[in-house]
């Protein structure tokens, strides 16, 4: 697949977009990045099962032009973690994030994700056995809480037991997280977010890079966070209409360098798109990610039915693809 040429920007978790499940595949990823050089990129979560015990060059393939780029594992064994993060090093990611904030059942019942939060310690012991394995950042995502464990000091006691590991970057997704009758969807909606709570956290650990996740949608709202805040994460709002990303580089990262057009974005694409066809892949693969790049005008509608449905029937998609671009014209 043809790398974009601009040299990627250092790391930085002013601006990310989360990590999420059957979103942020390497097609999503290399796509957004034609929207902005310096957000931090995260991959869907993967276990360390899949990693260990499956095809890891497909679980851990990118493009170069993905970086900054960071891997995002599932997993609770301290050397199933530090033996996945060693890998992620070796494939040039830029930092290792472990998953405490997913709080689907699947998970649960392999210690994965936000139950892991009733465990701080042992949180804190994959955290050392990662970093004792890697020399790239070692973070952690996680909630406020979970219920039955949901109190303020609960919270100080889970960053302050993994901090003492050596993790001084937490991204923090500012809802508790039910464990029982709330499906993975309505845990992203249903209990309340509480900025107040993420904000008194980096009051209290002031020394620690806190980044803010859940429910933010614009880049004014972004702004705003960031002055209480070290970064900001943005989920679903990137996915959807990932065109808000397009400004990120010069309203939050100063740059001069000229906004990239929807017509500009799709044009940049195209060349991907064409090798990943060439190569026996289907364009749908790609342009599932790119609907929400219709968002906000009168075309909108014409150019998701030809990039969703009509080109599953279509013997020559390129056609089509070049038939949604002329849509963007302008845009």
């Amino acid at each position: 697949m043809p790398p974009i040429t601009a040299t990627p920007a250092p790391l930085s978790r002013r601006f990310s977009v989360a990590p999420m499940m059957d979103w942020t595949d390497r097609h999503c990823r290399f796509f957004l990045r034609l929207l902005s050089k310096h957000a931090l990129l995260y991959t869907e979560m993967v276990t360390t099962g899949a990693l260990l015990n499956g095809d890891h060059e497909r679980f851990l393939r990118h493009n170069e032009a993905e970086h900054p780029l960071a891997l995002q594992l599932g997993g609770s064994v301290p050397l199933d973690l530090a033996m996945c993060a060693r890998m992620a090093q070796d494939h040039g990611y830029d930092e290792v994030n472990l998953n405490v904030g997913c709080p689907s059942d699947r998970v649960q019942n392999n210690m994965i994700g936000a139950c892991l939060m009733g465990h701080p310690q042992l949180v804190a012991d994959c955290v050392k056995a990662m970093r004792d394995a890697v020399s790239i950042p070692v973070t952690v995502k996680h909630r406020i809480g979970i219920n039955g464990r949901d109190s303020y000091e609960e919270l100080c006691d889970f960053v302050g037991t993994v901090r003492d590991a050596g993790c001084t970057s937490f991204t923090v997704h500012a809802r508790i997280a039910i464990l029982e009758g709330l499906s993975p969807k309505e845990n992203r909606d249903i209990p309340p977010l509480r900025y107040d709570v993420a904000a008194r956290l980096k009051e209290d650990f002031p020394e620690l890079e806190i980044i803010l996740n859940g429910g933010i949608k614009t880049l004014e709202a972004c702004r705003e966070h960031l002055q209480t805040f070290d970064g900001v994460m943005l989920g679903r709002e990137a996915y959807h209409n990932p065109y808000v990303m397009a400004e990120v580089d010069q309203q939050l990262f100063g740059s001069t360098a000229p906004v990239i057009s929807r017509a500009e974005a799709l044009a940049q694409l195209r060349p991907y798109i064409a090798a990943h066809i060439d190569a026996g892949g289907s364009m749908h693969h790609i342009t599932r990610h790119v609907l929400g790049l219709g968002t906000g005008f009168p075309g909108a509608r014409k150019f998701r039915q030809l990039l969703s449905v009509d080109i599953h029937k279509a013997k020559e998609p390129l056609v089509l693809l070049d038939q949604a671009a002329e849509l963007l014209e302008g845009r």
